[in-house]
């Protein structure tokens, strides 16, 4: 069945539709947006170039001098968890904003700016205005923008070390530039890790044998936990891609310059590749799982996201139980966002 959305666009829900398409650059090109977007928007030497430039910042050994770092943010906020807390828009969205200035070297006078810019992005996603979204955007571009002319001739943290990398070819990246990167590394990622506090948190919470069973379990093992429980439920919702020539997804025809959408969610649970995709398994769907996608587009920010959420987790762990707060019922979010809008949790102290 060839399934289109309201815009006409192809839908990909099985999971060997999304692996050839994400696999084969060179008919579906990542090129979709008006705006520039280093390195995800880009294709070929391009991206590849970007992707030797930028991996190296998320570099296992350099993640790991951040972890005290963020053990410290994580337990800091354990004790507000002892009453009733909103995973995603108090718990996650705290987390996510501290983690990403820590990393970053952003002053934390910004929290606040950037905690009401993650509550206006959802707010904008989920009302589906593109005037309102562009406008988001564009003021997360100023804030970025601020960043980087204050860092121009100082600084020792990331955000001045991107700023004087350069390129195969010798020079410094430009303003423009920079603001993309810093614009993927953290405007999309800032909601995203919010969204996954919140599922992870919802998953525990409903499952308290595997809250004892994670409690003192491998950094490898709790990372697995995690990742399951985002395919169950994942909260990233759709990439896009762009044919450059007619083709063929499955049985469905597709032609030059049309445009594509790989529905993780469905992709993640299809049940050709995972039997019951409620079924918590780990280490059996490991292989298949495509939380952070796949292919030469993979996500450049997996090992980050799964640091940060495994410190998290450890953190709540060592200090109770996630339960769901009485009296409360968790809110899913709304399309074209994933995962939970709300979730009021609690932790119990053991």
């Amino acid at each position: 069945m060839c399934e289109r959305d309201d815009r006409g666009r192809l839908v990909l829900r099985r999971h060997a539709d999304a692996v050839a398409v994400a696999h084969d650059p060179g008919t579906f090109s990542s090129r979709v947006s008006a705006h520039l977007q280093i390195p995800n928007g880009l294709d070929g030497d391009a991206h590849r170039d970007a992707r030797r430039l930028l991996d190296p910042f998320f570099a296992p050994a350099r993640l790991q001098r951040l972890r005290p770092g963020l053990e410290d943010l994580a337990r800091a906020l354990v004790p507000e968890l002892r009453h009733p807390v909103d995973a995603v828009g108090e718990l996650g969205a705290r987390y996510s904003v501290r983690a990403a200035s820590l990393w970053l070297g952003w002053p934390a006078g910004l929290e606040d700016e950037l905690l009401d810019w993650v509550a206006a992005n959802r707010a904008a996603t989920r009302s589906g205005d593109r005037a309102r979204t562009a406008a988001v955007a564009a003021r997360f571009d100023e804030i970025v923008h601020a960043l980087v002319v204050a860092r121009w001739a100082t600084g020792a943290d990331v955000t001045a070390e991107l700023m004087a990398t350069r390129t195969a070819d010798g020079r410094t990246l430009h303003e423009e530039e920079i603001v993309s990167i810093l614009r993927n590394w953290t405007g999309g990622d800032l909601s995203t890790l919010a969204l996954c506090v919140g599922v992870v948190a919802h998953g525990l919470a409903v499952r308290p044998a595997l809250q004892d069973a994670l409690v003192d379990a491998p950094d490898e093992a709790l990372a697995a936990a995690i990742d399951e429980l985002l395919r169950i439920d994942d909260p990233f919702v759709s990439n896009r891609r762009r044919a450059t020539a007619d083709t063929q997804v499955g049985e469905c025809p597709v032609r030059a310059d049309e445009v594509v959408v790989l529905h993780w969610p469905s992709i993640n649970r299809d049940p050709e590749v995972f039997g019951d995709p409620d079924a918590f398994a780990p280490v059996h769907n490991a292989a298949a799982n495509l939380v952070y996608g796949t292919g030469p587009h993979v996500c450049p920010g997996r090992p980050l996201a799964t640091l940060e959420l495994v410190v998290l987790v450890r953190a709540l762990l060592r200090a109770g139980r996630l339960r769901l707060a009485p009296g409360t019922t968790p809110e899913r979010e709304t399309p074209p966002a994933g995962g939970f809008g709300r979730v009021d949790i609690v932790l119990e102290p053991v």
